[in-house]
Formats: structure tokens, sequence, C-alpha cells
């Protein structure tokens, strides 16, 4: 029995500068710090993207600023937002690594990202579609033609899928963000490019020229929207949660949406509004 005890001691022991390290606790660390730094997308408007004047803004980073103010309320100072730009590549271990504090942009809610992140309460539901040109007429008819799509994203897994059938003789061509693909598509290099809808909603009003391109109507896949959070911070993440669920309960929410949707569509799409139901969870 002490060998026993003595080994489960020896363990103990090593093991614990392994979770001390690995585990940040994020409301202290802003306390002590005074600041917050929210991960955002540089290109994927209507949810976060740089404006004119070189400063994030887009409906999540509008939702994450109301977070800030939850926080600033429960730790009982104000505190500074620092701004971190993030990649599709290296966006969950920016978080992982301590280099932001919570990510705010369009990130699927998936059960295998769960293992190295944790996610708030849903901020969006959306899908994978398809952008072309105005006059490419392609009507979900990709015999022969090229699709751009970010590899780092739950699109382009849809895409592979959707593109299994060998009746349909499709090409992938990977891009590095969705700004690029829009680029590939102006410039004739693919005949349409794949995202989630928002995302492509968002670059056809930031173009500034909406009515040169085509959505293509219907959803290659169902996308749940959350902020990532570094794992095993509850404190963090309730206090995220709390202010996403009063925006929800209040309605608070759909000025926002309208803001940054409206010009599109004026219409809130049913999906959004169970959501919102779902996810109005009581204080």
């Amino acid at each position: 029995m002490r060998i026993i005890l003595t080994a489960i001691s020896v363990i103990a022991l090593l093991a614990t500068p392994l979770f001390a390290h690995e585990l940040v606790e994020t409301l202290p660390q802003i306390q002590k710090s005074g600041k917050i730094r929210i991960g955002y997308r540089e290109s994927s408007p209507p949810m976060s993207s740089l404006n004119k004047d070189g400063i994030p803004e887009g409906y999540s980073i509008y939702l994450c600023q109301e977070i800030v103010t939850g926080v600033e309320k429960k730790i009982g100072k104000d505190i500074k937002i620092e701004y971190v730009p993030v990649t599709s590549a290296d966006r969950f271990k920016a978080l992982t690594d301590n280099k932001i504090d919570i990510l705010c942009g369009v990130t699927t809610k998936t059960l295998a990202r769960g293992e190295i992140v944790d996610f708030t309460q849903l901020t969006f539901v959306t899908g994978a579609a398809f952008m072309t040109l105005k006059d490419a007429n392609l009507m979900n008819n990709f015999d022969g033609k090229k699709v751009g799509v970010v590899e780092t994203t739950t699109t382009y897994t849809a895409l592979q899928e959707l593109f299994q059938d060998p009746g349909i003789k499709a090409e992938i061509v990977l891009v590095e963000s969705t700004a690029e693909g829009l680029n590939a598509l102006e410039e004739g290099k693919v005949d349409a490019i794949s995202a989630d809808q928002v995302v492509l909603i968002g670059m056809a009003l930031k173009s500034g020229s909406p009515e040169k391109y085509s959505i293509l109507p219907g959803l290659i896949s169902y996308e749940p929207i959350a902020f990532a959070v570094r794992r095993n911070d509850a404190d963090f993440r309730l206090e995220a949660d709390r202010v996403i669920s009063h925006l929800y309960r209040t309605k608070k929410i759909l000025p926002i949406y309208y803001k940054w949707f409206g010009t599109f569509s004026s219409e809130i799409p049913s999906a959004f509004e169970a959501m919102m139901r779902i996810t109005a969870t009581p204080e």
C-alpha cells in the first residue's frame, strides 16, 4: 500500500506543472493586465473585417465588445481592448498559446474543435453556399468548373463530400482567404467560391457592387457559429454566455443583426429566429 501511495504522489507531482502550464484563468489575467485580447479575421465581413480606417468592425466584433462590457462589470474596472488578427490556420493555436482571450469571427462549433477549445453560446447560424459572378448562370451545375475555398474550414470538408459524386467533374481550388477567393473569381481563375453564406453576403456588400454577384440558392451544410475560448475556463465562458443570452432574451440582438445584414435582406431567417429562442438561456 505504501508503494502505491508513493507512486501516486510522484505522478501527481510530475503532472502538476503540466496542468498549471496548460490552464490559464482568463478573468484574473484580464483583471491583472487591464486588457482583453480579441482575435479576429481581417477579411470575413460582415462578421469581422477592417473598415476604411483600419479598425476592426462587424457583427461578431460588436458582440465581443458587448462581452467586454460584461467583463468590466464583473471585475469592477475598465479594460482595454487589444485586437489581434488571426488566420483560419492559426486561430485556435492563438488561443491555446495564450495570445488571445476570445476568438470573435465566424467559427463553426464542432465536436472535434471542442477537443482544442471551448465554445460560447451560439452567436449565429448559417451554412455553406456558392457565389458566382452575376452573368455566370451556373445554377449548381459544376461540371468542369473550378470552385475556390479556404482549406482550413468546414466548408472545404462539405465540398469534398459533395464532389465525391463521380458524376460531378468539378475541381476544388484552395485559397488562403475568402478575399483571395474573391480576387480569383474576379480574375476568372475560378467559376465560383464557396464559404459560409453569411461570409459570402458580407463579401458582396463589402465590394461596393453587390449587384455583380449571385449567391446560389440552397445550403450544402449546417454551420452553428460561436466564439471560441480556452478550454476548462468556465468563469470566463459563463460571462460571455451571460451577455449573449441577455441579447437574445431582450431582443437587443435584432438592431445588431439589421445593422450588419439589413441591407442585403430585411427578413430574419427562420434558423436565426430558432437559434435566438433556443439560446435565450434564463439568468
